[in-house]
């Protein structure tokens, strides 16, 4: 069984953005798109706030991402992972403009999905906040993702 991803939508946004002047934005849309040719080794997934998200701004830009995530499962929000991104949001704390961020982890919680792939470092990926996460998460009966970006994620393919 390959493990499960959940692919928050920086992902897609990398993926199919024009290449950035900036050095750190263009390495990360390069790691991306090579973690994406090694997608094939992993259950990837997304939710209808993927879609939502990938699907505002530049109509051009929107279709691209929407192409790159057509086909993939859906997950689905229902009363658990909102009680999850509520508690997320009190008790990390993370702020209220972050909720979609807190939706995010809660339905890859509540799915069991083994990872969340972001490059949101400010309130997914953050590694101060990663240790009351996972807390909230386990003390609601869920055991968290391993949040991550895709340099982490490769680099865990590459590990014996």
């Amino acid at each position: 069984m390959k493990p499960k991803v959940y692919i928050e939508t920086t992902i897609p946004s990398y993926l199919t953005a024009r290449p950035s002047r900036d050095l750190i934005i263009a390495a990360h849309q390069q790691i991306t798109h090579e973690w994406w040719g090694k997608r094939s080794d992993f259950d990837l997934y997304v939710s209808r706030l993927v879609q939502l998200e990938c699907q505002a701004g530049d109509p051009d830009a929107a279709s691209a991402r929407m192409i790159a995530i057509a086909g993939l499962p859906i997950l689905e929000p229902f009363d658990a992972v909102g009680t999850l991104a509520e508690e997320l949001i009190r008790n990390v704390p993370l702020p209220s403009k972050a909720s979609d961020d807190a939706l995010h982890i809660a339905l890859s919680a509540v799915h069991g999905m083994n990872y969340l792939l972001t490059w949101n470092c400010a309130h997914i990926a953050n590694a101060t906040l990663r240790k009351r996460v996972e807390s909230i998460c386990r003390t609601l009966g869920y055991d968290p993702p391993l949040i991550c970006t895709p340099d982490e994620l490769r680099k865990l393919g590459d590990k014996p």
